[in-house]
């Protein structure tokens, strides 16, 4: 299934849907429809997502929103593919708040702080149930699916400050959509970064070093995650920088297509 979270315009109400007509574009949401949920996917309940069958809503109808609760926190792993490290224990972890979490088709604000700032394709896992000290074979019973993610960064902040809270942690500094696919394996999925169309990154999710049940068991280990919560797996060799008016795309196998276009701060 994939889940998305939108605005219907008629009315202002947000809400939780299931995507259920096929793209037209190559994993983007251009003319899917829509049919809202009954359930809250994040309620904690485990209950297992019904297909719904109610309505459906045409994509012009409503506006789509970042697939996750808007009080979600993502967490991230730096250096988490071959290529990029030498292995698992030198990857560290970092936080980027709420308020930077971006819906597909919104614009990447470039901080006044940054002339440096970079695109990071990765998938993101997002989290169903609440979870803290999980084993590592436990680890999917937590798991509710996956999107895309851009882990956008001001390069010359995360050299100068020594830590990484300001170069990754700012206003709009995580794209992630344009839903959350259910139900699929994602141990060798493509992950391609296309800027301004032209392919700039490829790599498959295969080379992580540290994979997904062990990034659930490592995070939950230090922090509890909540329903919605977001986990970036890190990002393939090949990750580049980003100027006013570039368009980044970050599409991923079976999961979908996230694009959005830089802006300067006003």
């Amino acid at each position: 299934m994939r889940l998305a979270r939108v605005r219907v315009h008629h009315d202002g109400t947000e809400h939780y849907a299931a995507v259920v007509a096929a793209p037209t574009g190559p994993g983007g949401p251009d003319g899917t429809e829509y049919v809202l949920l009954e359930q809250d996917p994040f309620d904690g309940s485990a209950q297992p997502l019904r297909q719904p069958d109610g309505p459906r809503i045409p994509a012009r109808s409503v506006t789509l929103l970042s697939p996750v609760p808007a009080s979600a926190k993502a967490v991230g792993i730096g250096r988490n593919y071959a290529g990029t490290v030498d292995g698992p224990g030198d990857s560290p972890l970092f936080l980027k708040p709420s308020t930077s979490l971006l819906a597909h088709g919104e614009p990447i604000v470039q901080p006044a702080f940054s002339d440096e700032i970079g695109f990071e394709a990765e998938l993101a896992v997002v989290i169903g149930r609440t979870c803290s000290r999980v084993p590592h074979g436990r680890a999917q019973e937590y798991v509710l699916g996956y999107t895309c993610a851009n882990d956008v960064t001001a390069r010359d902040a995360q050299r100068s400050d020594g830590q990484w809270t300001r170069a990754k942690g700012f206003d709009t500094s995580c794209p992630i959509g344009p839903w959350i696919v259910t139900g699929i394996d994602v141990a060798d999925l493509g992950i391609t970064a296309r800027r301004n169309g032209v392919v700039v990154q490829h790599g498959r999710t295969s080379q992580m070093l540290l994979e997904i049940a062990g990034l659930i068991e490592r995070v939950s280990a230090a922090m509890t995650l909540n329903p919605g919560d977001v986990l970036l797996t890190g990002t393939p060799v090949g990750a580049g920088g980003l100027s006013v008016g570039d368009e980044i795309e970050v599409e991923i196998e079976s999961v979908g297509r996230l694009a959005n276009r830089v802006v300067a701060i006003r």
